[in-house]
């Protein structure tokens, strides 16, 4: 895996695919190999003023599996020639190609989002529409997989779709090992919200933290809206209105996310059949969690064992 970079470099963008990619878990085996290049190796300047030093050029293209283009700055600049035509005959080999933020706007540059859904940081989608029409811009996502090319929104949506890469690579446990090592949440769907509803920040009594927690604790059960409700002390429709503003989705989306998450989980770590699975995450039956695998993951339970099975 090679992150390209490109004068001045955000550092926050390089590090969300440093430590997802770069860093190794505890008692783990290395799952990556991670460098960084640019078109000009040598001192690269970055935007918090102090410089880096790069020690590839764009040949360290020519054998990666996955390229990171980690922001661009400023977004919308000219992109030479050298550097689409690398990005270019990395996708033709078969690399996967991935932007975080405003990296974007290379790939656009580069004909790699041409007819296709993209996102970018939620203040420059419509520079992004305007100067390529070709592209399908979704404004209200975090992260945008087709699978050979990929795309995030800002900043701390760069850290979720490099987890989901890492969970589409080897499974939910390893990303949850990485994600917990960063003391962050495993999972955030690619399809919530850029930003909440309502920017104002929720008062400490409105944190769905503790209703979260509670019902984590018991996918096993049957949970109701009202059943979320109740522990939270609040009405079913103002519930559903926080996890909109707070989460951008429904309690029902996000708790079908978790019940497959813990699925996912148990498949690669024990050898239970798929109808006790079912019954440990609350999706009752073997047939429901067939149908909801297909639906989330284009896959079957069996298939997703045989990829990512630890046992």
């Amino acid at each position: 895996m090679v992150a390209l970079l490109n004068p001045p470099q955000s550092p926050f963008e390089l590090a969300c695919a440093t430590e997802v990619f770069g860093t190794v878990p505890q008692d783990e085996p290395p799952r990556y190999s991670f460098r960084i290049c640019a078109e000009h190796p040598g001192p690269l300047q970055t935007t918090a003023g102090y410089a880096m030093l790069v020690d590839a050029g764009l040949e360290a293209l020519e054998q990666a599996d996955t390229v990171v283009v980690p922001g661009w700055q400023p977004p919308g600049t000219p992109v030479p020639s050298t550097v689409t035509a690398a990005l270019r005959a990395a996708h033709r080999r078969g690399a996967r190609i991935v932007a975080i933020c405003t990296g974007a706007f290379v790939l656009a540059q580069a004909g790699l989002l041409d007819g296709r859904r993209a996102t970018t940081h939620w203040r420059d989608t419509a520079r992004l529409a305007a100067a390529f029409p070709e592209v399908r811009m979704d404004q209200d996502v975090l992260f945008v997989d087709h699978g050979d090319v990929a795309t995030s929104a800002g900043t701390g949506a760069g850290i979720d779709l490099c987890l989901h890469l890492v969970r589409s690579d080897h499974g939910a446990a390893y990303a949850t090992q990485i994600a917990r090592n960063m003391v962050l949440p495993p999972h955030r769907e690619g399809s919530q919200l850029q930003y909440a509803a309502q920017p104002a920040p929720a008062k400490a009594d409105q944190s769905l933290a503790p209703v979260m927690e509670w019902a984590t604790s018991r996918l096993d059960t049957r949970l109701t809206l009202a059943h979320l409700a109740e522990h939270a002390g609040l009405s079913g429709r103002t519930l559903a209105r926080r996890f909109a503003e707070q989460l951008g989705t429904s309690p029902g989306q996000w708790l079908l996310g978790k019940r497959i998450d813990a699925a996912r989980v148990l498949l690669e770590q024990t050898d239970l059949p798929v109808e006790a699975i079912a019954t440990r995450v609350g999706l009752t039956s073997a047939v429901n969690l067939r149908r909801r695998f297909r639906a989330h993951l284009g896959t079957t339970p069996g298939a997703y064992r045989r990829t990512f099975s630890q046992t």
